[in-house]
């Protein structure tokens, strides 16, 4: 057999050199990530820095300054209708309460507010939700101004047509998401611990007649002093005769026909 024309690297290792997977390294290493930056900063050069100086746009000066030009008129809202019959609502409930307590009402379940609405109305007391925006204006315009402070956070109003303070605390004393910040009673603004010292006084038949009867007492005072004199210079008179007509009777002889 002819023997064909030597080759480099035939042999024992020519198989080897035709196999590429031989010659593959175990472990390759790729490149992953972000690319490199090659995109700086430069300064910008002076000649194009002084040609954009040159061809900025520059707006005409106004003829008057705007400090001497007059205030435009603001713009005014048209008033919703809705919100003028809350605050018709809320005005007239204020005219007719003698006793308007401002309350802060924190989160509570609808039975819970529906029981405290229950035991409130037991005592003729009733419960109100207005919005601050609401009774802002209302009180702004009328004798319950001071009570304005309070309403900053979501708050409620006690109302009722008469003074009942010590039944409204008694029932607030068991609902701890209701704190009460102020009131109004009988035209009179008060803090909780003037409402609390309301609560505490008797009931008004009672002041009553303790007020009649410490009037009444002065006048009889005045009458028993003046008629004190009178009576103890006409008892030392009546004093003074029955002596005189004991010592006059020893002395004077015994009336006879011969005592002429």
């Amino acid at each position: 057999m002819a023997a064909g024309p030597w080759l480099p690297g035939a042999g024992i290792g020519a198989h080897t050199e035709r196999c590429p997977a031989a010659w593959l390294p175990a472990l390759q290493l790729l490149r992953r990530g972000s690319k490199a930056v090659t995109r700086h900063w430069k300064a910008m050069h002076f000649q194009r820095q002084k040609l954009l100086a040159l061809t900025e746009y520059l707006p005409p000066r106004p003829a008057l300054p705007p400090r001497c030009l007059p205030r435009p008129a603001p713009r005014q809202q048209q008033e919703d209708g809705y919100a003028r019959v809350l605050r018709a609502q809320l005005e007239a409930t204020l005219r007719a309460s003698r006793m308007v307590a401002v309350c802060q009402f924190n989160a509570m379940a609808d039975e819970d507010v529906a029981t405290l609405r229950h035991f409130l109305r037991r005592h003729d007391i009733h419960v109100k939700f207005v919005l601050n925006e609401v009774a802002r204006p209302v009180l702004a315009q009328s004798k319950l101004r001071n009570l304005l402070p309070l309403f900053v956070c979501r708050n409620i109003l006690l109302v009722s047509p008469e003074p009942r303070a010590r039944e409204m605390l008694r029932v607030l004393k068991g609902v701890p998401q209701v704190n009460l910040l102020g009131a109004c009673i009988d035209d009179t603004i008060l803090s909780r611990q003037g409402v609390e010292n309301v609560a505490r006084l008797p009931p008004l038949e009672v002041s009553q007649g303790q007020t009649v009867a410490a009037l009444s007492l002065l006048p009889s005072q005045t009458c028993s002093l003046l008629q004190r004199g009178p009576a103890h210079l006409t008892a030392l008179l009546e004093q003074h005769i029955q002596q005189l007509r004991g010592a006059g009777g020893a002395a004077e002889p015994p009336p006879g026909p011969g005592n002429h």
